[in-house]
Protein backbone atom coordinates (compact mmCIF):
# COMPACT_ATOMS: atom_id res chain seq x y z
CA UNK A 1 0.00 0.00 0.00
CA UNK A 2 1.04 3.79 -0.31
CA UNK A 3 2.93 5.37 2.45
CA UNK A 4 0.07 7.76 4.04
CA UNK A 5 1.39 10.70 3.30
CA UNK A 6 0.82 10.36 -0.77
CA UNK A 7 -1.98 12.39 -1.93
CA UNK A 8 -4.15 10.64 -4.91
CA UNK A 9 -6.20 12.58 -7.04
CA UNK A 10 -8.48 12.05 -9.93
CA UNK A 11 -8.40 15.74 -11.52
CA UNK A 12 -8.72 15.16 -15.30
CA UNK A 13 -11.98 12.58 -14.56
CA UNK A 14 -13.90 16.74 -14.43
CA UNK A 15 -13.47 17.43 -17.83
CA UNK A 16 -16.20 14.21 -18.81
CA UNK A 17 -16.47 11.66 -21.09
CA UNK A 18 -15.50 13.73 -24.23
CA UNK A 19 -12.27 13.89 -23.36
CA UNK A 20 -11.25 10.04 -22.65
CA UNK A 21 -11.92 7.13 -22.99
CA UNK A 22 -11.95 4.57 -20.20
CA UNK A 23 -9.18 1.37 -21.22
CA UNK A 24 -7.78 -1.68 -19.47
CA UNK A 25 -4.33 -2.50 -19.33
CA UNK A 26 -2.23 -5.25 -21.25
CA UNK A 27 -1.88 -8.22 -19.43
CA UNK A 28 1.87 -8.89 -19.56
CA UNK A 29 3.73 -12.59 -19.01
CA UNK A 30 6.22 -11.34 -17.11
CA UNK A 31 7.49 -8.61 -15.05
CA UNK A 32 11.02 -7.41 -14.29
CA UNK A 33 11.41 -4.36 -12.14
CA UNK A 34 14.30 -2.49 -14.50
CA UNK A 35 14.21 0.94 -13.49
CA UNK A 36 12.21 3.11 -10.39
CA UNK A 37 12.89 6.14 -9.61
CA UNK A 38 13.00 6.07 -5.66
CA UNK A 39 13.99 9.86 -5.12
CA UNK A 40 11.04 10.88 -7.18
CA UNK A 41 8.83 7.94 -5.47
CA UNK A 42 9.58 8.95 -2.25
CA UNK A 43 8.47 13.25 -3.20
CA UNK A 44 4.73 11.47 -4.20
CA UNK A 45 4.64 9.53 -1.03
CA UNK A 46 4.96 6.62 -2.98
CA UNK A 47 8.58 5.64 -1.85
CA UNK A 48 7.51 3.02 0.67
CA UNK A 49 6.26 0.44 -1.86
CA UNK A 50 7.74 -2.71 -1.67
CA UNK A 51 9.07 -4.01 -5.37
CA UNK A 52 6.06 -6.50 -5.56
CA UNK A 53 3.68 -3.63 -4.47
CA UNK A 54 5.20 -1.53 -7.17
CA UNK A 55 4.82 -4.36 -9.66
CA UNK A 56 1.52 -4.22 -8.85
CA UNK A 57 0.57 -0.41 -9.38
CA UNK A 58 2.99 0.13 -12.25
CA UNK A 59 3.52 -3.20 -14.02
CA UNK A 60 0.10 -4.98 -13.59
CA UNK A 61 -1.84 -1.07 -12.84
CA UNK A 62 -3.48 -2.43 -10.21
CA UNK A 63 -5.45 1.11 -8.89
CA UNK A 64 -3.76 3.54 -7.01
CA UNK A 65 -5.99 4.38 -3.60
CA UNK A 66 -8.31 7.05 -4.20
CA UNK A 67 -6.93 7.55 -7.70
CA UNK A 68 -8.60 6.77 -11.35
CA UNK A 69 -10.25 3.06 -10.77
CA UNK A 70 -9.27 2.35 -14.37
CA UNK A 71 -7.03 4.26 -16.86
CA UNK A 72 -8.13 6.66 -19.24
CA UNK A 73 -6.55 7.10 -22.75
CA UNK A 74 -6.50 10.45 -24.03
CA UNK A 75 -7.99 12.33 -26.98
CA UNK A 76 -6.27 14.31 -29.02
CA UNK A 77 -5.55 15.54 -32.21
CA UNK A 78 -2.44 17.21 -33.74
CA UNK A 79 -0.07 18.06 -36.39
CA UNK A 80 2.71 15.82 -37.12
CA UNK A 81 5.44 17.37 -39.22
CA UNK A 82 2.85 20.30 -40.09
CA UNK A 83 0.09 17.50 -41.13
CA UNK A 84 -2.88 17.68 -39.26
CA UNK A 85 -4.45 14.55 -38.13
CA UNK A 86 -7.28 13.42 -36.78
CA UNK A 87 -6.53 9.77 -35.72
CA UNK A 88 -4.64 10.65 -32.96
CA UNK A 89 -5.48 10.01 -29.08
CA UNK A 90 -2.97 7.77 -26.42
CA UNK A 91 -2.27 4.51 -28.60
CA UNK A 92 0.37 2.81 -26.30
CA UNK A 93 -0.07 4.86 -22.92
CA UNK A 94 -2.84 6.25 -20.88
CA UNK A 95 -3.68 8.49 -17.52
CA UNK A 96 -3.41 5.50 -14.96
CA UNK A 97 -3.07 7.85 -12.03
CA UNK A 98 -2.89 11.59 -10.98
CA UNK A 99 -1.49 12.94 -7.39
CA UNK A 100 -0.03 15.54 -5.90
CA UNK A 101 4.03 16.57 -5.31
CA UNK A 102 4.67 16.47 -1.49
CA UNK A 103 7.07 19.43 -1.37
CA UNK A 104 5.39 22.79 -3.79
CA UNK A 105 1.53 20.34 -4.05
CA UNK A 106 1.63 20.66 -7.50
CA UNK A 107 -0.68 18.34 -9.90
CA UNK A 108 0.34 15.47 -11.29
CA UNK A 109 0.06 12.84 -13.88
CA UNK A 110 0.98 9.18 -13.87
CA UNK A 111 1.16 8.65 -17.53
CA UNK A 112 2.34 5.04 -19.58
CA UNK A 113 3.91 4.16 -22.31
CA UNK A 114 3.64 0.63 -23.77
CA UNK A 115 0.52 -0.59 -21.47
CA UNK A 116 -1.60 -1.61 -24.09
CA UNK A 117 -3.79 -1.08 -27.18
CA UNK A 118 -6.53 1.29 -27.12
CA UNK A 119 -9.54 2.77 -29.27
CA UNK A 120 -6.58 5.27 -30.47
CA UNK A 121 -3.77 2.78 -31.64
CA UNK A 122 -4.62 2.37 -35.18
CA UNK A 123 -4.05 -1.67 -35.87
CA UNK A 124 -0.62 -0.83 -33.85
CA UNK A 125 -0.24 -3.52 -30.52
CA UNK A 126 -0.13 -0.55 -28.44
CA UNK A 127 3.78 -2.46 -27.11
CA UNK A 128 7.37 -0.40 -26.10
CA UNK A 129 10.44 -1.60 -26.78
CA UNK A 130 13.06 -2.33 -24.08
CA UNK A 131 15.10 -0.14 -25.64
CA UNK A 132 12.83 2.99 -25.88
CA UNK A 133 12.24 2.61 -22.45
CA UNK A 134 15.98 2.71 -21.83
CA UNK A 135 16.30 5.60 -24.41
CA UNK A 136 13.00 7.19 -22.40
CA UNK A 137 14.98 7.01 -18.98
CA UNK A 138 18.54 7.85 -19.73
CA UNK A 139 16.69 11.11 -21.83
CA UNK A 140 14.65 12.43 -19.02
CA UNK A 141 17.89 11.46 -16.05
CA UNK A 142 20.02 13.39 -18.03
CA UNK A 143 17.60 16.10 -19.30
CA UNK A 144 16.65 16.69 -14.95
CA UNK A 145 20.27 16.79 -14.32
CA UNK A 146 21.08 19.54 -16.74
CA UNK A 147 18.05 21.96 -15.47
CA UNK A 148 15.59 21.14 -18.04
CA UNK A 149 11.79 21.02 -17.01
CA UNK A 150 10.84 17.67 -17.88
CA UNK A 151 9.01 14.36 -17.51
CA UNK A 152 10.33 11.98 -14.92
CA UNK A 153 10.66 8.22 -15.39
CA UNK A 154 9.34 6.85 -12.58
CA UNK A 155 9.65 3.36 -13.59
CA UNK A 156 10.27 0.66 -16.35
CA UNK A 157 9.22 -3.05 -16.43
CA UNK A 158 10.26 -5.48 -18.32
CA UNK A 159 7.42 -7.19 -19.53
CA UNK A 160 8.19 -10.12 -21.94
CA UNK A 161 7.11 -10.17 -24.86
CA UNK A 162 8.69 -10.37 -28.51
CA UNK A 163 8.13 -7.15 -30.52
CA UNK A 164 8.48 -6.96 -33.93
CA UNK A 165 10.35 -3.51 -35.35
CA UNK A 166 11.29 -1.73 -38.24
CA UNK A 167 13.72 0.54 -36.79
CA UNK A 168 15.05 -2.34 -34.22
CA UNK A 169 16.77 -5.85 -34.28
CA UNK A 170 13.12 -8.07 -34.21
CA UNK A 171 12.25 -9.48 -31.94
CA UNK A 172 12.73 -6.61 -29.55
CA UNK A 173 12.16 -6.79 -26.35
CA UNK A 174 9.15 -5.43 -24.45
CA UNK A 175 8.67 -3.10 -21.75
CA UNK A 176 6.41 -0.59 -19.82
CA UNK A 177 6.87 2.52 -18.80
CA UNK A 178 5.43 4.85 -16.15
CA UNK A 179 6.31 8.79 -16.53
CA UNK A 180 5.79 11.78 -13.91
CA UNK A 181 4.27 14.89 -15.70
CA UNK A 182 2.53 18.17 -14.48
CA UNK A 183 0.32 17.51 -17.15
CA UNK A 184 -0.87 15.61 -20.48
CA UNK A 185 -3.25 18.02 -21.48
CA UNK A 186 -1.90 19.54 -25.10
CA UNK A 187 -1.93 21.91 -27.83
CA UNK A 188 -3.49 18.77 -29.69
CA UNK A 189 -6.25 18.05 -27.16
CA UNK A 190 -7.45 21.99 -27.64
CA UNK A 191 -7.15 21.24 -31.35
CA UNK A 192 -9.45 18.41 -31.19
CA UNK A 193 -12.07 19.95 -29.70
CA UNK A 194 -11.83 23.13 -32.00
CA UNK A 195 -12.04 21.03 -35.18
CA UNK A 196 -15.30 19.13 -33.61
CA UNK A 197 -16.76 22.56 -33.06
CA UNK A 198 -17.99 22.16 -29.66
CA UNK A 199 -17.76 25.78 -28.40
CA UNK A 200 -19.01 24.17 -25.03
CA UNK A 201 -16.60 21.82 -24.29
CA UNK A 202 -13.92 24.41 -25.43
CA UNK A 203 -14.88 26.68 -23.00
CA UNK A 204 -15.05 23.70 -20.69
CA UNK A 205 -11.35 22.49 -21.34
CA UNK A 206 -10.02 26.21 -21.05
CA UNK A 207 -11.41 26.91 -17.97
CA UNK A 208 -10.88 23.70 -16.65
CA UNK A 209 -7.17 24.12 -17.68
CA UNK A 210 -6.92 27.65 -15.90
CA UNK A 211 -8.20 26.64 -12.76
CA UNK A 212 -6.25 23.25 -12.40
CA UNK A 213 -2.86 24.45 -13.28
CA UNK A 214 -3.28 28.37 -13.41
CA UNK A 215 -5.73 30.08 -11.03
CA UNK A 216 -3.77 33.17 -11.69
CA UNK A 217 -4.65 33.49 -14.67
CA UNK A 218 -8.19 33.72 -13.85
CA UNK A 219 -9.97 36.47 -15.72
CA UNK A 220 -13.85 37.40 -15.44
CA UNK A 221 -13.67 38.20 -19.25
CA UNK A 222 -13.50 34.97 -21.15
CA UNK A 223 -11.63 36.76 -24.13
CA UNK A 224 -9.01 38.11 -21.72
CA UNK A 225 -9.03 34.85 -19.61
CA UNK A 226 -8.04 32.99 -23.19
CA UNK A 227 -5.10 35.29 -24.06
CA UNK A 228 -3.77 35.15 -20.84
CA UNK A 229 -3.77 31.68 -20.78
CA UNK A 230 -1.82 32.06 -24.51
CA UNK A 231 0.70 34.03 -22.95
CA UNK A 232 1.23 32.27 -20.54
CA UNK A 233 1.87 28.78 -22.53
CA UNK A 234 3.66 30.66 -24.46
CA UNK A 235 6.27 31.90 -21.92
CA UNK A 236 6.58 28.17 -20.29
CA UNK A 237 7.12 26.88 -23.90
CA UNK A 238 9.75 29.51 -24.52
CA UNK A 239 11.41 28.81 -21.27
CA UNK A 240 11.88 24.65 -22.32
CA UNK A 241 12.67 25.24 -25.56
CA UNK A 242 15.17 27.20 -23.85
CA UNK A 243 16.28 25.09 -21.91
CA UNK A 244 16.82 22.54 -24.82
CA UNK A 245 19.01 25.15 -26.69
CA UNK A 246 21.52 25.42 -23.33
CA UNK A 247 21.56 21.41 -22.96
CA UNK A 248 22.44 21.01 -26.65
CA UNK A 249 19.31 18.51 -27.17
CA UNK A 250 17.31 17.71 -30.03
CA UNK A 251 13.58 16.75 -29.02
CA UNK A 252 13.16 15.37 -32.67
CA UNK A 253 9.30 15.31 -33.06
CA UNK A 254 8.06 19.07 -32.06
CA UNK A 255 4.35 17.85 -33.18
CA UNK A 256 1.21 19.94 -31.47
CA UNK A 257 0.67 17.00 -29.72
CA UNK A 258 3.80 16.75 -27.61
CA UNK A 259 3.39 20.25 -26.69
CA UNK A 260 1.30 20.48 -23.23
CA UNK A 261 -0.16 23.61 -21.33
CA UNK A 262 2.50 23.77 -18.72
CA UNK A 263 5.03 23.79 -20.68
CA UNK A 264 7.34 20.61 -19.74
CA UNK A 265 9.39 18.57 -22.48
CA UNK A 266 7.90 14.83 -22.58
CA UNK A 267 7.60 11.88 -24.79
CA UNK A 268 11.40 11.00 -26.19
CA UNK A 269 11.11 9.47 -29.34
CA UNK A 270 14.05 9.90 -31.62
CA UNK A 271 16.06 12.21 -28.94
CA UNK A 272 19.69 13.43 -29.59
CA UNK A 273 21.83 15.45 -27.76
CA UNK A 274 24.33 17.59 -30.50
CA UNK A 275 28.13 16.84 -30.07
CA UNK A 276 28.79 20.44 -31.00
CA UNK A 277 26.56 23.57 -32.05
CA UNK A 278 25.47 22.50 -35.12
CA UNK A 279 22.06 24.46 -36.29
CA UNK A 280 21.36 21.67 -38.31
CA UNK A 281 21.94 18.53 -36.64
CA UNK A 282 18.43 16.75 -36.34
CA UNK A 283 17.29 13.30 -33.97
CA UNK A 284 15.19 11.70 -36.32
CA UNK A 285 16.07 9.94 -39.66
CA UNK A 286 13.03 10.42 -41.28
CA UNK A 287 13.01 14.27 -40.97
CA UNK A 288 14.41 14.42 -44.08
CA UNK A 289 14.39 18.36 -44.50
CA UNK A 290 15.33 19.65 -41.02
CA UNK A 291 11.51 20.74 -39.75
CA UNK A 292 12.82 20.33 -36.39
CA UNK A 293 16.35 20.36 -36.35
CA UNK A 294 18.29 21.42 -33.32
CA UNK A 295 18.48 25.06 -34.60
CA UNK A 296 15.08 25.27 -36.12
CA UNK A 297 13.04 24.49 -32.42
CA UNK A 298 12.30 27.63 -31.39
CA UNK A 299 10.72 28.66 -34.51
CA UNK A 300 8.27 24.68 -34.38
CA UNK A 301 7.59 25.80 -30.75
CA UNK A 302 6.38 29.38 -32.33
CA UNK A 303 4.84 27.54 -35.05
CA UNK A 304 3.14 24.96 -32.09
CA UNK A 305 1.82 28.17 -30.21
CA UNK A 306 0.00 29.93 -33.54
CA UNK A 307 -2.08 26.51 -33.71
CA UNK A 308 -3.13 26.89 -30.12
CA UNK A 309 -4.19 30.56 -30.76
CA UNK A 310 -6.09 29.46 -33.40
CA UNK A 311 -7.78 27.09 -31.20
CA UNK A 312 -8.96 30.04 -28.93
CA UNK A 313 -10.16 32.29 -31.50
CA UNK A 314 -13.74 30.96 -30.66
CA UNK A 315 -12.98 32.89 -26.97
CA UNK A 316 -11.29 35.81 -27.80
CA UNK A 317 -10.30 37.99 -30.65
CA UNK A 318 -7.10 38.20 -33.03
CA UNK A 319 -5.57 41.47 -31.61
CA UNK A 320 -5.66 40.14 -27.74
CA UNK A 321 -3.99 36.59 -29.28
CA UNK A 322 -1.66 38.46 -31.07
CA UNK A 323 -0.47 40.09 -28.54
CA UNK A 324 -0.62 37.09 -26.27
CA UNK A 325 1.47 35.23 -29.25
CA UNK A 326 4.16 38.54 -29.61
CA UNK A 327 5.49 37.80 -25.55
CA UNK A 328 7.44 34.27 -26.95
CA UNK A 329 9.81 35.70 -29.24
CA UNK A 330 11.28 38.03 -25.78
CA UNK A 331 10.27 35.53 -23.37
CA UNK A 332 12.79 33.11 -25.18
CA UNK A 333 15.79 35.55 -25.67
CA UNK A 334 15.60 36.15 -21.92
CA UNK A 335 14.80 32.48 -20.62
CA UNK A 336 17.75 31.40 -23.19
CA UNK A 337 20.55 34.12 -21.71
CA UNK A 338 19.21 32.85 -17.95
CA UNK A 339 19.57 29.16 -19.31
CA UNK A 340 23.13 29.74 -19.98
CA UNK A 341 23.81 31.75 -16.94
CA UNK A 342 22.55 28.63 -14.92
CA UNK A 343 24.29 25.98 -16.93
CA UNK A 344 28.19 27.90 -16.38
CA UNK A 345 27.28 28.64 -12.86
CA UNK A 346 26.95 32.32 -13.08
CA UNK A 347 24.58 35.13 -10.37
CA UNK A 348 21.88 36.89 -12.61
CA UNK A 349 23.32 40.07 -12.80
CA UNK A 350 21.47 43.63 -11.86
CA UNK A 351 22.15 44.81 -15.20
CA UNK A 352 20.84 42.34 -17.67
CA UNK A 353 22.45 43.64 -20.29
CA UNK A 354 25.25 41.47 -19.10
CA UNK A 355 23.46 38.41 -19.18
CA UNK A 356 22.32 39.10 -22.95
CA UNK A 357 25.95 39.82 -24.13
CA UNK A 358 27.49 36.69 -22.59
CA UNK A 359 24.85 34.99 -24.24
CA UNK A 360 25.33 36.37 -27.82
CA UNK A 361 29.27 35.67 -27.46
CA UNK A 362 29.52 32.28 -25.96
CA UNK A 363 26.72 30.76 -28.52
CA UNK A 364 28.57 32.55 -31.30
CA UNK A 365 31.72 30.86 -30.07
CA UNK A 366 30.08 27.45 -29.84
CA UNK A 367 28.99 27.74 -33.44
CA UNK A 368 32.31 29.20 -35.12
CA UNK A 369 34.29 26.78 -33.27
CA UNK A 370 32.65 23.32 -33.35
CA UNK A 371 34.20 22.65 -29.82
CA UNK A 372 32.70 19.90 -27.87
CA UNK A 373 29.02 20.99 -26.82
CA UNK A 374 29.36 20.16 -23.14
CA UNK A 375 32.40 19.77 -22.33
CA UNK A 376 32.80 24.18 -22.80
CA UNK A 377 29.57 24.49 -20.52
CA UNK A 378 32.00 21.97 -18.06
CA UNK A 379 35.22 23.94 -18.63
CA UNK A 380 34.07 27.12 -17.73
CA UNK A 381 30.90 26.21 -15.25
CA UNK A 382 32.22 29.13 -12.38
CA UNK A 383 32.94 31.69 -15.05
CA UNK A 384 36.26 33.30 -14.90
CA UNK A 385 36.61 31.18 -11.60
CA UNK A 386 37.13 28.29 -13.77
CA UNK A 387 40.52 29.10 -15.97
CA UNK A 388 42.84 26.39 -14.25
CA UNK A 389 40.16 24.03 -14.97
CA UNK A 390 39.20 24.69 -18.70
CA UNK A 391 43.43 25.65 -19.27
CA UNK A 392 43.27 21.67 -17.94
CA UNK A 393 40.81 20.22 -20.68
CA UNK A 394 40.89 18.41 -23.56
CA UNK A 395 39.25 21.29 -25.07
CA UNK A 396 41.75 24.22 -23.72
CA UNK A 397 42.89 24.68 -27.62
CA UNK A 398 39.86 26.90 -28.16
CA UNK A 399 39.99 28.99 -25.51
CA UNK A 400 43.45 30.42 -26.77
CA UNK A 401 42.34 32.23 -29.64
CA UNK A 402 40.92 35.29 -30.38
CA UNK A 403 37.75 33.75 -31.32
CA UNK A 404 37.16 33.23 -27.27
CA UNK A 405 37.88 36.85 -26.68
CA UNK A 406 34.62 38.02 -26.52
CA UNK A 407 33.15 35.29 -24.42
CA UNK A 408 36.24 36.05 -21.70
CA UNK A 409 35.63 39.69 -21.64
CA UNK A 410 31.93 38.84 -20.76
CA UNK A 411 32.42 36.31 -18.58
CA UNK A 412 34.83 39.20 -16.29
CA UNK A 413 31.40 41.05 -15.73
CA UNK A 414 29.65 38.31 -14.06
CA UNK A 415 30.06 37.07 -11.10
CA UNK A 416 29.99 33.20 -9.90
CA UNK A 417 26.43 32.26 -8.64
CA UNK A 418 27.09 31.92 -4.74
CA UNK A 419 25.00 28.50 -4.83
CA UNK A 420 27.71 27.14 -7.24
CA UNK A 421 29.43 24.15 -6.30
CA UNK A 422 33.11 24.80 -7.45
CA UNK A 423 34.35 22.13 -5.29
CA UNK A 424 32.11 18.95 -5.70
CA UNK A 425 34.41 16.02 -6.97
CA UNK A 426 32.41 16.38 -10.26
CA UNK A 427 34.49 19.36 -11.41
CA UNK A 428 37.47 17.36 -10.67
CA UNK A 429 37.11 15.20 -13.64
CA UNK A 430 38.88 15.71 -16.95
CA UNK A 431 35.75 15.39 -18.88
CA UNK A 432 31.90 15.93 -17.99
CA UNK A 433 28.82 13.60 -18.01
CA UNK A 434 27.41 13.23 -21.80
CA UNK A 435 24.78 11.39 -23.87
CA UNK A 436 25.83 10.96 -27.41
CA UNK A 437 23.64 8.42 -29.72
CA UNK A 438 27.01 6.57 -29.82
CA UNK A 439 26.77 6.07 -25.96
CA UNK A 440 23.12 5.35 -25.61
CA UNK A 441 24.15 2.84 -28.37
CA UNK A 442 26.73 1.25 -26.22
CA UNK A 443 24.92 1.38 -22.93
CA UNK A 444 22.33 -1.04 -24.83
CA UNK A 445 25.06 -3.16 -26.77
CA UNK A 446 25.72 -5.05 -23.25
CA UNK A 447 21.93 -5.87 -22.04
CA UNK A 448 20.57 -7.27 -25.53
CA UNK A 449 23.91 -9.13 -25.73
CA UNK A 450 24.14 -10.56 -22.02
CA UNK A 451 21.11 -9.11 -20.30
CA UNK A 452 24.19 -6.65 -18.30
CA UNK A 453 23.13 -3.58 -16.99
CA UNK A 454 25.97 -2.73 -15.42
CA UNK A 455 26.41 0.21 -17.81
CA UNK A 456 23.68 1.39 -17.64
CA UNK A 457 23.23 1.80 -13.68
CA UNK A 458 26.69 3.29 -13.85
CA UNK A 459 25.68 5.76 -16.42
CA UNK A 460 22.69 6.68 -14.01
CA UNK A 461 25.69 7.16 -11.28
CA UNK A 462 26.85 9.25 -13.15
CA UNK A 463 24.44 11.91 -14.29
CA UNK A 464 23.31 11.23 -10.56
CA UNK A 465 27.11 12.75 -9.56
CA UNK A 466 26.54 15.07 -12.16
CA UNK A 467 23.15 16.25 -11.02
CA UNK A 468 24.17 17.06 -7.69
CA UNK A 469 26.94 18.84 -8.74
CA UNK A 470 24.59 21.28 -10.42
CA UNK A 471 21.90 21.18 -7.36
CA UNK A 472 19.59 19.92 -9.67
CA UNK A 473 16.97 16.79 -9.54
CA UNK A 474 14.14 16.37 -6.61
CA UNK A 475 15.99 17.94 -4.09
Amino acid sequence: MPAPAFRPSRRHADLGPDFYDVVAPARFPRHVLRHRNQAWAARIGLGALSDEAWIAHFGRFAPLPGSFPEPLALRYHGHQFRSYNPELGDGRGFLFAQLHDLVDGRLLDLGTKGSGQTPWSRAADGRLTLKGGVREVLATTMLEALGVETSKSLSLIETGEDLVRHDEPSPARSAVLVRLSHSHIRIGTFQRIRALGEADALRRLLDHTVRTYRPALWREAMADRAAAFLEDVGRRVARVGAQWMAAGFVHGVLNTDNINVTGESFDYGPWRFAPVNDPGFTAAYFDEHGLYAFGRQPEALAWNLARLAECLLPLSDEERLGAALDAFGPALQDAFARALLRRLGLAVPEDEAGMHRLAGAFWSFLEASRAPFEQVFFDWYGGLAAEARAARSPAAAHYAGEGFARVRQALGALRTDPAARLDHPYFARAAPCTMLIEEVEALFAPITDRDDWTAFGAKLASIAEMAQAYGTGPG
